[in-house]
């Protein structure tokens, strides 16, 4: 048996939330979220060399994967991959990328369900910028 965290009553160290307060695991002295999350400890120009995030807050806020690879549910780094990305190199959902491979994309160069290009793009939506502003 443990005392909580924030409210200092009994409970047990296996316990997901105490049952006076609330907190979510209460034996842990620190707690700083719901999740995964792995930083390298190599950098590169301030960046973590790897970074792979799918954590929550303990507000619930996304924490985003920021790296020179960035993994994660939210992604910015130069190679990402990620479900929302930006990046240099992207494979994700949603992205906006130097090029990409990606549901929904807006790239130099692309390969997307749906996106919008600069240089090249294939996909079953795909519209380059110059074919969109003389539409208008």
């Amino acid at each position: 048996m443990k005392p909580c965290r924030e409210c200092q009553h009994e409970i047990s160290e296996q316990a997901m939330a105490c049952p006076k307060c609330g907190a979510p695991f209460p034996a842990k002295e620190q707690w700083d979220g719901w999740g995964f999350e792995y930083k390298s400890k190599v950098m590169v120009c301030g960046l973590p060399w790897l970074h792979i995030s799918f954590k929550y807050r303990p507000n619930r806020r996304p924490v985003p994967a920021r790296g020179v690879i960035a993994i994660g549910q939210f992604a910015c780094g130069i190679i990402t991959i990620s479900q929302f990305g930006i990046g240099v190199l992207s494979v994700s959902q949603f992205t906006i990328a130097g090029y990409a491979v990606a549901q929904f994309a807006l790239a130099y160069s692309l390969i997307a369900q749906m996106g919008i290009y600069i240089h090249e793009g294939h996909g079953q939506l795909v519209k380059s910028v110059t074919e969109l502003l003389e539409m208008l």
